[in-house]
């Protein structure tokens, strides 16, 4: 009890809530849940053509979804009193999340094992493992898998730059805050202006004037994007990174200025060398905010796909293709849904698989340091 104003308070607790209540609660959750199951497996009867029951779409599965939301919600009151009101803080936010991430997934997943092409009117059917097949002997899926390994392994290349730029921006230097607003620059910019400045424009290679500098400086067929894989491959990767290391430089940089300024100065007090400083005393306290950045690095990069489809659309000869705009190109060109949604699923569990042992890995690597 609680008095407040005069008024006195009472706050249900579970003993208190009657049989008949909690039975009206478990009749509302069970009631609407098998409703809602009925009423999926109505819709994917007809989906699977044994039984039409005149769905038009998957509406009333949504509509039996929100329903038994609802009722979820109010069961849990009825059932728990004020441990339910409290659960409501939570429980909304969980079914939302379930909405948009795990309900569209499963959707995918049965998604992936259909026969399904937008140019054809006979609709989706079910291809069994087909598309699994398909995938597996698909040769420009697995070059593009390979140009994700090589742009993936370049972030340690792009955090040694970052590192860099972020322990000059920190220094006493003239115009500091300047050169922190020009380096941020590429960061402010799309990546699809990025390609279409850069890449259509200054790499251009008839009229573009790097290509024009470069023939000044003797090289020949300044083709950046098409004079052969690695070339094309290596200018793509460099394009990425000159947009996205000043995003690790930031954060590096921010990382840095929060050091304890007093272990650095008494470092150098004892005789410590700047490299001494650097190996013994910064990097090791850096290895939080670096490996954190690395790690929203990859992520970053394992979905490169925006600059690659503008300037080259996986060209030449899909050297610089990546997995994501294979999958866009396999959407976008070829209207197959069912095949680009298994190569969209089989890239997610790989990237799951890969995230979980990298960020474990690098927990047991961390453990001496910190």
């Amino acid at each position: 009890h609680d008095v407040s104003n005069g008024d006195l308070i009472h706050i249900v607790s579970y003993q208190e809530i009657g049989e008949r209540r909690r039975r009206l609660g478990h009749f509302i959750i069970r009631g609407s849940f098998a409703v809602l199951l009925l009423v999926f497996g109505a819709r994917v009867l007809q989906a699977l053509g044994f039984w039409d029951l005149g769905f038009e779409n998957w509406q009333p599965v949504a509509i039996a979804w929100v329903v038994w939301c609802v009722c979820l919600c109010v069961g849990q009151v009825l059932i728990r009193g004020e441990q339910g009101k409290r659960i409501l803080f939570v429980l909304p936010a969980a079914l939302f999340v379930i909405s948009l991430t795990v309900i569209p997934l499963l959707l995918g997943i049965g998604i992936a094992f259909t026969d399904w092409n937008l140019s054809s009117f006979e609709g989706p059917k079910f291809a069994g493992l087909g598309n699994i097949e398909r995938m597996l002997s698909d040769s420009t899926y697995w070059n593009a898998l390979g140009n994700m390994v090589f742009y993936t392994a370049l972030v340690l290349v792009e955090y040694a730059v970052a590192f860099g730029l972020a322990l000059l921006l920190s220094a006493q230097i003239r115009a500091r805050r300047f050169f922190r607003v020009a380096f941020l620059l590429p960061l402010m910019l799309s990546p699809v202006a990025v390609g279409w400045m850069i890449g259509k424009s200054m790499l251009e290679f008839r009229f573009g004037p790097v290509a024009n500098l470069a023939r000044l400086l003797g090289w020949e067929e300044p083709a950046f994007f098409a004079a052969s894989a690695e070339i094309a491959r290596t200018s793509m990767a460099l394009l990425d990174a000159w947009v996205f290391i000043p995003f690790m430089m930031i954060m590096l940089l921010a990382g840095l200025q929060a050091l304890p300024q007093e272990v650095i100065e008494a470092a150098r007090v004892d005789g410590a060398s700047a490299w001494q400083n650097f190996r013994k005393i910064i990097f090791p306290l850096m290895l939080p905010v670096s490996l954190t950045a690395i790690v929203v690095r990859i992520i970053f990069k394992l979905k490169l796909a925006d600059i690659v489809i503008t300037i080259t659309a996986g060209g030449p000869g899909g050297a610089t293709d990546t997995v994501t705009s294979f999958i866009f190109r396999e959407y976008l060109d070829r209207s197959n849904v069912g095949y680009g949604t298994l190569l969209a699923i089989f890239y997610l569990i790989i990237i799951v698989i890969g995230l979980t042992l990298l960020i474990r890995g690098l927990g047991r690597w961390m453990r001496p340091y910190t």
